[in-house]
């Protein structure tokens, strides 16, 4: 692959002025050094990757440090700031709004405000946030907002509410088990039978849902109105992206269970470590057990459906 091609749908920025809050409240990502980070170091690292366009989204822990407020501040900064780096630079960055959840009022007018105003590419929401995880019922108003709209929702993994292991910061081994973990809350409460009109994008191959959602059509017997077959169907729903996930072992189980079309190219830039991205690439680009055009869906053509005005550039 030669020239810029792909669609990142797994991007991070940090704003300075996030990090300077970040810094304020004590908070990393679940114990994971917070990289440099800047517009030049991210477009330089899309070239050398052959990446056309990168969708930005803001990562562990969020913008919500216990005070409602203050979340609502964090995210209307963060989310113009996206919005100015997007409209500098329109054929290469995108972003995906951040909201001020568990506070739901204002989460529903950041995503009025994000979607209409700013013309974010869709919205980021954690795996759960202070506990408080996708499928709760609190969260019923924005979903039917989001699908209303036809969103595509990005979801990235949080540290679960467990204590951390030590020499093993979340990013390590609990951001995989807390995206399975919202993935099948969402389901088994009906979020995606509910609101099949929005796109939901998972983190890293979605976890480990792949290679145990057969394990997890088992909930029907302990969530009335839910069935086995139904349970499965709603899990093929979600889109999963490729980030630090594109490795002999996790790609076969992964094309195994997601729909046509629902795998996307994701870096994780910068929280991903420098030198695993072009083995990662030269990884699903060698792989040998895609069917005819699968890679190139993978690295493109899926995203442009999701986001039709990145089929034109």
């Amino acid at each position: 692959m030669t020239s810029p091609c792909r669609i990142d749908v797994h991007q991070h920025l940090i704003p300075p002025a996030y990090r300077a809050v970040m810094d304020r409240h004590g908070e990393t990502a679940a114990g994971w050094p917070t990289p440099a980070w800047d517009a030049g170091s991210a477009l330089a690292m899309m070239d050398r990757r052959s990446i056309a366009t990168g969708i930005l989204s803001i990562s562990s822990p969020g913008i919500h440090f216990g005070d409602d407020t203050e979340a609502r501040a964090v995210a209307r900064m963060v989310n113009e700031y996206a919005a100015d780096l997007a409209r500098d630079h329109p054929d290469r960055f995108g972003f995906f709004a951040s909201l001020p959840l568990p506070d739901v009022d204002g989460a529903l007018a950041e995503a009025t405000y994000a979607l209409d105003e700013l013309h974010a590419d869709g919205v980021v929401l954690l795996s759960n946030v202070r506990g408080r995880y996708l499928g709760d019922k609190e969260y019923e108003p924005l979903w039917a907002e989001l699908d209303a709209r036809e969103a595509v929702v990005f979801v990235h993994p949080d540290v679960p509410p467990l204590p951390l292991l030590e020499g093993m910061p979340g990013p390590l081994l609990d951001f995989p088990y807390d995206t399975t973990r919202t993935a099948v809350h969402m389901t088994l409460n009906g979020v995606m039978s509910r609101h099949t009109r929005m796109k939901v994008i998972l983190s890293h191959a979605g976890g480990f849902l792949p290679y145990a959602a057969w394990r997890f059509t088992a909930g029907a017997q302990f969530n009335p109105g839910t069935t086995p077959l139904g349970i499965l169907t709603d899990l093929q729903r979600f889109y999963f992206d490729t980030a630090l996930s594109s490795t002999p072992a996790a790609l076969p189980s992964l094309l195994a269970f997601a729909a046509p079309g629902h795998i996307l190219y994701g870096s994780d830039h910068p929280f991903a470590p420098e030198e695993s991205g072009p083995l990662l690439d030269s990884l699903l680009d060698d792989y040998d057990g895609f069917q005819p055009g699968q890679l190139d869906a993978i690295n493109r053509v899926s995203a442009e459906a999701l986001f039709p005005r990145l089929a034109v550039i």
